[in-house]
């Protein structure tokens, strides 16, 4: 009996070794993420100063002059690269076009005066959607992202469409639903396989678009409440952001993967030798 005993009192450990393992690989995909996050994090930390700091010049010119010394910081300290802060530069114009488009039809302000607006948009706006882009760029590197059978040229057009999508529904009927739905279709196939300590793990390119699209969207809102820009629904008294913005942040992030896509299928990794494996392979399929 002892020994049945002894016996039934080892069988749990397998399991309870199992739960320390997922608990463990669970807190090194957070520490990863929050390392993907710095410069998003980093920004977030002048907004609020922003707002409990006395400054010497207007907030908005204040927090473009951040975002720039930080740009250059994270350059110097090697947490980006030349290669990186280009396109992250690029997603910074690629998001002022579109608020110099959005402001002008109200679909949000920024009510503070700054002599850095141009057309009611302050110039540090941009770095906001460069902020997606540092995520992105240092997701594929810490996380050693490797994409499978990636359907590049209509995910670029649907991206595209998504992009003028966000101008023409304002004059057009609004084809984001249908625009997404084509996302999971050519991207039925498309893995993203990532790495977490010693362990690789995988799940459908689309559905990491939703996942991130959720957290810009609380991201957005925490940036409101902030005072970043208002909706004209927050003008006397904040309130949360409509759901339907999560939409509209994943098929951001589809647009802004594409962008880092068009790099890593032509050049290969952003870090490693000259002529290594691309981290987006193309699909395949004959057409």
């Amino acid at each position: 009996m002892s020994g049945l005993g002894t016996a039934a009192a080892v069988r749990p450990l397998p399991a309870f070794r199992r739960v320390v393992s997922a608990l463990v690989q669970l807190l090194r995909f957070a520490w990863l993420q929050v390392q993907c996050c710095l410069f998003a994090a980093a920004i977030f930390v002048g907004l609020a100063a922003s707002t409990a700091v006395p400054l010497p010049i207007p907030r908005y010119d204040a927090l473009l002059v951040y975002g720039l010394v930080l740009t250059a910081a994270f350059y110097l300290l090697r947490l980006e690269t030349g290669r990186e802060v280009a396109v992250i530069f690029g997603f910074h114009l690629v998001g002022l076009a579109l608020e110099l488009f959005k402001v002008q039809m109200g679909s949000w302000s920024y009510p503070e005066e700054a002599w850095s607006k141009v057309a009611g948009v302050p110039l540090y706006s941009g770095f906001m959607y460069a902020a997606v882009g540092s995520y992105i760029c240092q997701a594929f590197r810490r996380f050693d992202l490797r994409i499978n059978s990636f359907p590049w040229v209509p995910a670029a057009a649907l991206a595209v469409a998504a992009y003028a999508n966000f101008y023409t529904h304002h004059y057009l009927p609004d084809l984001r639903w249908v625009i997404a739905a084509g996302f999971v279709i050519v991207l039925w196939r498309s893995r993203v396989d990532f790495t977490v300590g010693a362990r690789s793990y995988a799940m459908p390119l689309s559905l990491s678009f939703v996942l991130i699209g959720f957290f810009l969207w609380v991201a957005e809102n925490a940036a409101t409440l902030l005072g970043a820009w208002q909706y004209p629904d927050q003008s006397q008294i904040w309130q949360m952001v409509h759901v339907g913005k999560w939409g509209s942040w994943a098929l951001l992030v589809s647009l802004s993967f594409v962008l880092v896509a068009a790099v890593k299928t032509q050049e290969g990794r952003f870090y490693g030798k000259a002529g290594a494996a691309p981290t987006v392979t193309s699909d395949q399929r004959p057409s």
